[in-house]
């Protein structure tokens, strides 16, 4: 290719022959045609070579790359490209991923309306590979077309970490010789926390530029670094990358404010992954992943973890205090408003978390649920905890028998029998099915019911999808709270076959781990129904109509 490129885009691909033409295609097929293609090769052992071989002779704009040896990491063959690259401004791209068509357009053109910009920024698109459904990647910091003077004018964007939804300027990464850190994962926190600071101004461009495609639940052995949070080398990984942020931050004179929002970012998406996994983890985890964490949390701005919500503020607390029993308890209720089952009050009158008043003024300070109004909020925001604490298959082909307890620490509930229900709506239709709450104590009701998964109403095309009983409290005077339902983390799970369905009844296995029941349709209404509703679902003007009737109903 004689033509000097505008743009200069790395595919990085380690083993991945499937998937690298379709993410070369993405390239290709760019509304901005003056690009040059680098496909970095990790030194790959499958047929990537003849893969990545047979696409440079397809198109003179591809140049391929194979490493020496494996660097076991996306840094050095990033780097290794920006070596030879010949174009202005450069972009990266894994193999796994795509661009949108017009990414190269969208990015190429802020520079060109802003020469003095150190590089431009889009919308990430996040794809599901195992249902097909998309979302943003923190909508909110690109929602809207401008340009910021400096990391420091908006340090909330240090939560968009991802090198790869950016073009960058050649000139800005030579000048400040920014390359991607080698030897170790998160390179991209690092490597985007100093472009962040290095920039004078960059630009955000508010449409989707980079297709994601993600596997949350993908098996453990296969799962990418970043889902690879059951290591505790992934803990230390993510640790240490953050210890190399806080470096450059000193070095380089910056603000405490950029400081706090550095470490609010820590604790609001790095940590918090790890604090929704702890429920799963076994206790010789916890105390590895205490002995990791805890000496870091020392060292953060005071102001980071005042930003958290209660509940997270609270399990970082008690992993900090090395009570990781109540730690992984507390994780379970992340992100519901879930209260804890016992609370404790001091001579002051401080509410705090637990079953004793914590030992330092830190401790007390993270703890205190004071300010929630676990006694005063109106009932259908009280918060309660619901649990599942026994549960066995029931006389039906596919109900299932359940012991409830409530634990009510704000005491909204009258001492004395309470009225209770389970829902599940498979379909557009609620099921549900009442019982009784018997006092244990005073804050404690416990009760039994039977939940006949066969009486459901399902639609006449059938129902293929998951859903997760609640429970729904009542208070005297008529008003409803309805609460997430916690399960055992692990119970036997059986399958039963009702009105051309197999219902499985199983444990969530992620997130605070609720009772999962699923239901998949079978015989005609598999073969048939369930095709024709798909494709009707998949029309337009159908959505239209259904949507329109809807609101009629209402």
């Amino acid at each position: 290719m004689s033509q000097t490129p505008d743009v200069t885009i790395t595919v990085i691909v380690f083993n991945d022959a499937e998937r690298l033409p379709t993410a070369v295609a993405s390239l290709l097929a760019q509304t901005h045609q003056n690009i040059e293609i680098i496909i970095s090769d990790d030194h790959s052992t499958d047929n990537t070579p003849e893969v990545a071989r047979a696409l440079e002779a397809s198109d003179s704009r591809i140049t391929y790359l194979r490493l020496p040896e494996n660097s076991g990491g996306c840094s050095a063959p990033r780097n290794r490209a920006i070596d030879i690259a010949r174009g202005k401004y450069l972009m990266f791209l894994d193999s796994d991923d795509e661009l949108t068509p017009n990414a190269v357009e969208l990015l190429l053109a802020a520079h060109r309306e802003r020469p003095d910009i150190d590089f431009a920024m889009g919308q990430v698109e996040r794809v599901r590979v195992d249902t097909g459904r998309t979302s943003l990647w923190m909508p909110s910091l690109v929602a809207e077309r401008r340009t910021v003077e400096g990391i420091e004018a908006e340090p909330g964007l240090l939560f968009e970490h991802l090198s790869t939804s950016k073009m960058y300027t050649r000139d800005f990464l030579d000048r400040h010789d920014l390359r991607f850190p080698e030897g170790i994962h998160y390179e991209d926190q690092l490597f985007s926390a100093q472009a962040y600071c290095l920039a004078k101004a960059f630009t955000v461009v508010p449409e989707r530029v980079y297709r994601w495609y993600i596997a949350p639940f993908v098996a453990e052995s296969a799962a990418s670094i970043s889902n690879q949070r059951h290591k505790l080398s992934n803990v230390r990984d993510r640790v240490y990358v953050q210890g190399l942020i806080d470096a450059f931050l000193v070095e380089g004179g910056y603000s405490a404010q950029l400081r706090e929002a550095k470490d609010f970012k820590f604790l609001k998406h790095d940590l918090r992954m790890y604090s929704g996994d702890l429920p799963y983890r076994d206790d010789a985890w916890m105390a590895g992943y205490a002995e990791i964490v805890n000496p870091y949390l020392e060292g953060l701005a005071p102001g980071a973890f005042v930003r958290l919500p209660r509940g997270e503020r609270v399990v970082i607390q008690l992993v900090r205090d090395g009570r990781l029993d109540d730690a992984r308890t507390a994780a379970r209720g992340l992100g519901h408003d879930v209260a804890p089952p016992a609370t404790t009050t001091d001579e002051s009158g401080a509410l705090y978390w637990g079953d004793r008043v914590p030992d330092t003024e830190t401790g007390r300070r993270e703890l205190d649920l004071t300010g929630l109004g676990l006694d005063s909020r109106p009932f259908p925001r009280a918060q309660f905890r619901n649990e599942i604490v026994d549960l066995k298959r029931g006389p039906g082909a596919a109900s299932v028998q359940l012991k409830v307890r409530t634990y009510d620490p704000g005491l909204r509930l009258p001492f004395g029998p309470q009225v209770a229900s389970l829902l599940i709506s498979p379909g557009r239709k609620r099921m549900t099915v009442r019982f009784r709450l018997d006092p244990v104590r005073p804050g404690v009701f416990e009760g039994q019911v039977l939940l006949d998964l066969a009486k459901a109403q399902l639609p006449a095309q059938g129902f293929a999808g998951v859903r997760h009983p609640m429970l729904q409290l009542q208070a005297p005077e008529g008003l409803r709270n309805n609460g997430l339902l916690l399960a055992p983390l692990e119970f036997p799970s059986f399958t039963a076959e009702v009105d051309q369905h197999v219902v499985t009844v199983e444990p969530e296995g992620r997130g605070s781990g609720r009772i999962q029941v699923r239901w998949e349709p079978v015989g005609l209404k598999a073969k048939v129904l369930q095709p024709v509703v798909r494709r009707v679902n998949s029309n337009p003007l159908a959505r239209k109509i259904r949507k329109a009737v809807r609101l009629v109903t209402r």
